[in-house]
């Protein structure tokens, strides 16, 4: 009998171990990002109330990869920012949305165009209609819980939210990022603008917990 339970233990700690690596393997890329909204993702249910049918209806992504290739090519260090827009609430699933997107200027044509088919296949609803593709000179900085993003006509400063309120109060939380991440965390943006008019006018938004950022794994 002692030998049975053994050996049942030993099969599934085998098989447990087979799943992780299967799963550890499938992951082609990682890396920091952030992404900041046009709208409160953490308040009270009245602020957010008074958002959710008349703003949030425009984003700022930004993927910053640290690792891993795609279509066998190594994209480390690739870095890319996408505008997009829709005509109501990014939480509503249903509005057509588009979008516009910036591929940092040091990756190479191969990268570009594989980090592109990357996006493409996991986040095409989140991005909606791209409507450009261009390249820019993109800086991509993370010190702890602290992200500065910019380009030439955009720039994303988030810090964290002071004791993880987030955290302690997710029911304050009403929207969900527009990609999957790990260790998701709301952010305090400092201050965000989008000077382009490609997808959408000009705005700037400061001084509210309007964002999210963690480590993305696809």
């Amino acid at each position: 009998m002692r030998r049975l339970i053994f050996a049942i233990f030993a099969t599934v700690a085998v098989l447990a171990g087979v799943v992780f690596s299967s799963q550890a393997e499938n992951v082609s890329l990682r890396g920091d990002y952030v992404e900041v909204r046009t709208a409160s993702v953490f308040a009270g249910a009245c602020h957010y109330n008074g958002e959710v049918t008349t703003t949030g209806r425009d984003a700022m992504m930004a993927w910053n990869v640290t690792s891993g290739k795609w279509q066998d090519v190594d994209l480390t260090g690739v870095r890319v920012i996408a505008i997009v827009s829709s005509d109501s609430n990014l939480s509503d699933r249903d509005t057509a949305r588009q979008s516009e997107i910036i591929i940092d200027s040091s990756a190479t044509r191969t990268q570009a165009l594989a980090m592109m088919n990357a996006l493409k296949e996991k986040y095409a609803a989140s991005l909606g209609r791209i409507v450009s593709i261009r390249n820019a000179p993109i800086t991509f900085a993370r010190s702890g819980r602290t992200f500065a993003v910019a380009t030439d006509e955009a720039a994303i400063n988030v810090e964290g939210m002071p004791n993880d309120l987030c955290c302690k109060m997710p029911n304050l939380v009403w929207y969900t990022p527009l990609v999957g991440l790990e260790n998701r965390k709301v952010g305090y943006t400092t201050n965000a603008r989008y000077n382009g008019n490609v997808v959408s006018d000009s705005w700037e938004r400061a001084g509210e917990n309007s964002a999210f950022y963690g480590s993305f794994a696809l």
